[in-house]
């Protein structure tokens, strides 16, 4: 009744006020309607593999074509790494089972192409690969691997590099799943899942990248940090010194303890349990943290442990620390895990939007 007392140009005013803040609800309720998951981590943590799942799961689906476009990655995760193999292995003094290995350890070294490399391309390194691999002395230095930076996948495959190696090779969904590449810049994807939008933020683990990490820091509804549970006996890339594991620990203090995510949901991921069962049976977590208190052989003790390192760094102990164990090559594992982290996700985010 009071817009009796303006005159027309004024009522007019004020409608058109009160419609645009009408339209700047909407869009605001719009945009807290899209979950936003940022993935940090260190290096090599398993980040961006589990983008490659969510995409599995929930997105579209890797096509031939785009399994195809893994190939050259693949074919460089084998032959580096079997090129670090080789020169790690003369500078442990280990010697070669069969000295025909020499050539075939020349003939690895000698790959530097940068570009694309084809099926074709490929055929000369996979009997000198194959020969190298069955070799004692290299098997002897992939069991000294933490002594030097030696990639996950590589033993995935060169145990089918019988297959890897055909001509017409195209890549599996594990395949795809296990490739590697490091991941430079900021990447997002924007997946559907049940009719709500998610946008999944990947963002470089190394050192050099994590300056970029505060670019992404705006509207986030929930962090996915992810740990490479297995990584507690070896060192950074980027020194060659650092505990991985204590890399892993100091950037999730900065994280769990930053201002910017008091009412953000932080969910920790400690990423590669198959690598971490079989590494319990050969190397004492004892021998790293003199303080771990339980069996080292015991996979139990050993992830408790883990999980009391992080929760130390916390200096708010009344927020419920969420963590699950995975293994983010392993779609049926990856599946479980985040439906459950996506229904801790949503009642948060729904109590969020009540408040709006």
């Amino acid at each position: 009744m009071a817009t009796c007392f303006y005159s027309p140009d004024e009522q007019e005013a004020i409608r058109r006020s009160r419609q645009i803040d009408k339209q700047l609800q909407q869009e605001r309720r719009s945009l807290k309607q899209e979950i936003k998951i940022l993935l940090l981590g260190a290096g090599e943590s398993g980040k961006s593999t589990f983008i490659k799942q969510m995409r599995i799961l929930h997105g579209s689906d890797y096509s031939e074509a785009d399994r195809l476009d893994f190939r050259h990655t693949i074919y460089h995760n084998m032959l580096k790494g079997t090129k670090i193999l080789v020169e790690a292995r003369r500078r442990l003094q280990i010697p070669l089972q069969n000295s025909k290995n020499q050539e075939n350890g020349k003939a690895i070294s000698s790959y530097h192409r940068e570009g694309e490399l084809s099926d074709e391309d490929f055929q000369p390194y996979v009997t000198p690969l194959d020969e190298l691999w069955k070799d004692a002395g290299i098997q002897s230095t992939v069991k000294r691997s933490n002594e030097f930076q030696l990639g996950d996948s590589l033993t995935y495959f060169m145990k089918n590099i019988q297959r890897v190696g055909l001509l017409g090779y195209l890549p599996s969904r594990e395949d795809v799943l296990h490739s590697r590449k490091a991941t430079r810049g900021i990447h997002e994807y924007n997946i559907d899942i049940r009719g709500v939008p998610f946008r999944f933020v990947d963002v470089g683990g190394q050192r050099s990248q994590r300056q970029k990490w505060f670019q992404c820091f705006d509207e986030v509804t929930s962090i996915l940090f992810l740990i490479s549970s297995s990584a507690y006996d070896q060192t950074l890339l980027e020194d060659r010194v650092t505990n991985r594991l204590v890399e892993s620990v100091n950037i999730f203090d900065t994280i769990v303890n930053n201002r910017c995510f008091r009412q953000v949901s932080i969910i920790l991921f400690f990423n590669k349990t198959d690598l971490l069962i079989d590494k319990i049976k050969e190397k004492s977590i004892k021998d790293y943290f003199p303080e771990f208190p339980g069996n080292p052989r015991k996979l139990g003790d050993v992830q408790d442990f883990l999980v009391s390192m992080f929760n130390s760094v916390r200096q708010d102990k009344t927020q419920e620390m969420y963590r699950h164990f995975t293994t983010a090559t392993d779609t049926g594992n990856i599946k479980v895990v985040f439906n459950i982290v996506k229904d801790t996700i949503l009642t948060k985010h729904i109590q969020d939007i009540m408040q709006i």
